[in-house]
């Protein structure tokens, strides 16, 4: 999987609101989750919310956090190494999951904004090294663009934030590509302070699927948490 994210890693936190409703259920469901001893795996771990929720969540479980990217991967390890409670159980992992070894029993998986990067094959893979794995009614919580099918995405507002002295503002716009990709571009500007005016342009590949297309896909089934963020039960 490409990397997407490095190049705009250091703005992503400054959209985590929009993830809000997603996290909020994400721990409601985690808090009575008896994951039997068995880790939880996070995958793509970003910046490290999802891990946070799983560490705040649900005692003493270990937590194994894949995240590829590079920058991202190096705000997860800050967070992580600040807190001795945190680099007690958290594992963080720069290979992707497929190359992975595994343990043979895992509690649950938490996949928020990374599925879409994966064409069917790729999840098809995903899905045979990880269902084997799960227990009888363990979860595996995911995160998708609330888009099914590829589509002209008109832009829309991303961030307006101020940090110091200087503002972030941020658009996103989409457009079809071939088979199920979206193309999506997010367009950062930073300005104010004593540096000058920045502006990124960042494009991603999102193939365009939706929960119930995940349950046919794993036999598994799903349950929606928000509009943007599912459940699927062994």
């Amino acid at each position: 999987m490409s990397d997407y994210y490095s190049p705009v890693a250091e703005f992503y936190d400054l959209v985590a609101r929009a993830h809000g409703e997603g996290e909020l259920k994400l721990r409601e469901k985690l808090r009575g989750l008896d994951p039997a001893g068995a880790p939880i795996l996070d995958i793509g771990a970003g910046t490290g919310r999802t891990t946070l929720a799983v560490a705040e969540t649900v005692p003493d479980v270990e937590i194994l956090a894949v995240e590829p990217a590079p920058a991202m991967r190096a705000v997860l390890t800050h967070m992580v190494a600040r807190d001795p409670e945190l680099r007690r159980r958290v594992t963080i992992i720069p290979e992707p999951v497929e190359n992975l070894a595994l343990p043979e029993r895992l509690g649950a998986v938490i996949a928020f904004g990374v599925l879409g990067h994966l064409d069917l094959d790729a999840r098809q893979r995903l899905w045979r090294t990880l269902l084997p794995r799960l227990s009888k009614g363990a979860p595996v919580f995911v995160e998708l663009l609330p888009i099914e099918k590829p589509m002209r995405l008109p832009t829309l507002p991303l961030a307006n934030e101020t940090v110091g002295r200087r503002s972030y503002k941020a658009t996103l716009d989409g457009e079809p590509g071939d088979g199920d990709i979206m193309l999506l571009t997010s367009t950062w500007v930073a300005s104010g302070g004593p540096s000058p005016d920045q502006t990124v342009r960042n494009t991603s590949v999102w193939h365009t699927f939706g929960l119930d297309d995940l349950a046919q896909e794993t036999g598994l089934r799903a349950d929606r948490l928000s509009q943007q963020a599912g459940v699927l039960y062994v």
